[in-house]
């Protein structure tokens, strides 16, 4: 075997290895932004709205600029006058009455009005935090106090108070699919009928690391140079060139460790405006760091839906149509992606893997005085698969059937692939009733019973649910490009635009890298956050290795084609007849060659330079059988996940580790909504009532018996070139409706019946509790 192989099959594609990221962090020499202190370097901080909705009358920061130490204070007038812009672009899809999307310009800095609590309305910046602090106590704003609301139902209703002028019944905007008169017509001729109000909570993103920001202006140039924790630096820098006036060269972002992003890191943020307007007009580095109250305030939320879900079955439980009607909460503001994700990005996934012929899908985004919505972990797919597995459980709980047989019944065939659902999304491949048929096996379907009865004997209530589904995967992004330098010390060096953020991207990218090159994976480095030296989209919608890592095997077999040629010139050989194994280029039949390093220590630059791009066709659609069950504690209401099994088609998999990971803790996050989570304003006064980790509960490790994964690699992916499909957001957006499903089927078996599927999430001990007496 050649050093090639070797080294391919030692660290290669396929093998379980070490993360390449984890022994700078493990020695503390991680690099995340608030670890990073520049000369002159100066502190902002933010003064936010304790209302969720007010008139701004006046500013007076005559004081705060008196503070010891501060050296400017912003508001949103004086932003205005500096010209800065406010947070686009506009809304892109239509209201109800067919007029353009609404919603109220999102300033920076708020100007006139501020329409949810923890809205920055002036930015403080001295030479100390503390005396920032001290400033952003003396900035006195005279607020007249609106009635708010921020309940979307509520805000829809007449004589709510109104956010946008634009649209005075808050709805910003509204997307009807599907063919409503056909969808009617098959729910008459139905045998079955099914219904369910359906609540999506609102979650908030919890990454270990907050949000910082840091930029600097170079005073040569007026250049500015934001260093951030970001999933998609090149969105950051074009948004504050925009915002700023600039051209997108003008500003550089840089991007180190990212400390987690859960879809909360994407895009743009009105702080990393303003945090560059101020380095830009002082001419000193300026940072921000997030507290975790801000984040909680003021980063983007997720989910928040409420549905009213209908599902239409013949009597042999062929689903004949599905019909939903949801109003999403988008908050304060109806910005373009959280609107996008409520109306048109899960509802591509709204039918899964069933053969579902009509569906009626009417999807209105609402505007509520609470924080905006955003990407957050699976980002409308979540919600879309929630919705139809509940229906699921409860048509078959209706007619009597197994969960997984009346699934089983509705499956899209093998034989129907290339499949085009209801909304026009076309899967490519999918082997749904064989994923089904290995996760029963996998969970001891037909064993659940005697574990019943176990549990009973103990005084507990025992439940088993299932969520069989797929998910869309690729954030309609299909290209990266990717730069590969071979260095003369003996570093391969790939330049990526995909962004680490815990999930060990690098390690994979560094994997594909091994199978072209052939040498020791301590030899390939990837650079990543530099908008200087590469840009694209980011990471995000789980396309980072469908379409980068697809760009680093393209590269990496550029640069050997590349490297052939420099070495025929260095042996004085034809190029056909330069083989290449393992770091080294030989004439064949012969034992003359030259090494790949010592190759490129001969070039002028002392590296080899080659690029490599590359474009999946479609999206990927991995798909999955999870199933759960649960241990329900009569007394107190209590939950515990008492076990736990999925299998994953995710393709190929190039990292056995990481999308282990990648599952099973996409998995506690769907856990997490399913039984705790969740984001709570009081309804008169619009107060964030869970502000902190005090009152926001996250899913314990102790709550949990461990998980069974399994991966199927039989059916990859046809869309890009590696085969892959993505998984970041696959184990979240199975584990919620398996998790709910179990919990409905222990309160059905305890006396409830069909009263049991009227129960909302988070499934807390109270609530269950509260369920249980009912019964």
């Amino acid at each position: 075997m050649s050093t090639t192989k070797v080294e391919a099959a030692r660290y290669g594609s396929g093998k379980d290895v070490r993360r390449i990221e984890d022994p700078a962090l493990l020695r503390g020499e991680g690099r995340f932004t608030d670890d990073l202190t520049r000369a002159g370097q100066t502190h902002l901080v933010f003064l936010r709205s304790p209302h969720a909705h007010a008139v701004i009358k006046s500013v007076d920061a005559a004081e705060a600029r008196a503070v010891p130490g501060v050296l400017a204070v912003y508001t949103g007038a004086d932003l205005l006058a500096a010209g800065v812009k406010p947070i686009g672009p506009a809304v892109p899809f239509p209201r109800p009455d067919g007029k353009p999307g609404a919603s109220a310009p999102r300033h920076p800095l708020a100007t006139d009005r501020v329409r949810y609590v923890g809205e920055a309305v002036a930015a403080i910046v001295a030479d100390s935090r503390e005396a920032a602090m001290n400033g952003a106590e003396a900035v006195f704003v005279d607020y007249d106090d609106l009635p708010s609301v921020t309940d979307p139902l509520q805000a829809i209703a007449p004589g709510a108070p109104v956010l946008c002028d634009a649209a005075p019944d808050n709805i910003a905007a509204e997307m009807r699919h599907g063919d409503a008169a056909a969808t009617e017509a098959a729910f008459k001729a139905a045998a079955h009928v099914v219904s369910l109000d359906i609540v999506n909570q609102r979650l908030a993103p919890a990454s270990m690391e907050p949000r910082v920001v840091l930029a600097e202006s170079d005073a040569t140039n007026g250049r500015i140079t934001i260093t951030l924790s970001s999933q998609m630096p090149t969105a950051v820098r074009d948004g504050v060139a925009g915002a700023l006036g600039l051209d997108n060269a003008q500003v550089r972002v840089l991007v180190g460790d990212v400390g987690g992003g859960f879809g909360m890191k994407t895009g743009l943020y009105p702080e990393d405006i303003v945090v560059a307007h101020a380095a830009r007009t002082l001419g000193r580095p300026v940072k921000w760091c997030a507290q975790r109250l801000e984040e909680f305030s003021a980063s983007v939320h997720g989910r928040d839906v409420i549905t009213k879900a209908e599902l239409a079955l013949d009597a042999n439980g062929k689903v004949l149509a599905l019909r939903t009607r949801s109003h999403a909460n988008v908050g304060g503001y109806a910005m373009t992606v959280g609107v996008a994700i409520q109306l048109l990005i899960g509802p591509w996934v709204t039918t899964s893997i069933y053969h579902i012929p009509t569906i009626s899908l009417q999807l209105t985004a609402v505007m509520t005085n609470t924080t905006p919505t955003g990407a957050y972990r699976g980002a409308g797919r979540p919600e879309a698969i929630y919705i139809v597995e509940r229906l699921m459980d409860a048509a078959a709980r209706e007619m009597k059937l197994d969960g997984a047989e009346l699934r089983r019944r509705n499956m899209i065939r093998p034989d129907q692939m290339p499949y085009k659902n209801p909304m026009g999304q076309v899967y490519d491949v999918g082997q749904f009733e064989k994923m089904l048929d290995q996760g029963l096996a996998l969970a001891d379907w037909n064993g659940f019973e005697a574990r019943r009865a176990a549990s009973k004997a103990k005084g507990r209530l025992r439940g088993r649910g299932i969520a069989t589904f797929l998910e869309w995967t690729g954030g309609n992004a299909l290209s990266e490009q990717v730069t590969v330098n071979v260095l003369s010390e003996g570093i391969v060096e790939l330049t990526v635009a995909t962004m680490p953020m815990g999930q060990g991207i690098n390690t994979s990218l560094a994997q594909l890298a091994v199978d072209t090159f052939g040498v020791p994976l301590e030899q390939i480095r990837i650079r990543h956050g530099d908008t200087d030296r590469a840009n694209g989209f980011g990471s995000a919608g789980s396309r980072s290795l469908f379409t980068g890592g697809a760009a680093v095997q393209v590269a990496s077999e550029n640069t050997i084609k590349h490297a052939k040629d420099l070495a025929g010139e260095a042996l004085e050989a034809a190029p056909r007849d330069i083989e290449y194994y393992a770091g080294r280029f030989s004439i064949a039949g012969t034992d003359r060659g030259i090494g790949l390093f010592e190759l490129a220590a001969k070039q002028p630059a002392s590296r080899i330079t080659a690029d490599g791009d590359a474009t999946a066709g479609a999206p990927s659609w991995p798909n999955a059988c999870h199933v759960c069950e649960v241990e329900v504690d009569p007394e107190t209401g209590a939950v515990e996940v008492a076990a736990y099994a999925s299998v994953n088609d995710i393709g190929r998999v190039v990292s056995p580790t990481i999308v282990r990971g990648q599952i099973e803790g996409g998995a506690v996050q769907g856990i997490g909504q399913a039984l705790c989570e969740q984001v709570v304003y009081d309804r008169d006064s619009g107060q964030l009532l869970t502000a902190s980790f005090m009152d926001y509960a996250l899913p314990h490790a102790d709550g949990f018996r461990g998980f069974k994964t399994v991966f199927d690699t039989s059916v990859p992916c046809t869309t890009n070139l590696l085969g892959v499909k993505g998984v970041g957001e696959l184990g979240t957006i199975g584990a919620t409706p398996a998790v709910v499903n179990a919990v409905v089927d222990a309160l059905a078996s305890a006396g409830l019946g069909r009263e049991a599927e009227k129960i909302q999430m988070p499934l807390t001990a109270p609530v269950v509790w509260a369920a249980l007496q009912g019964a």
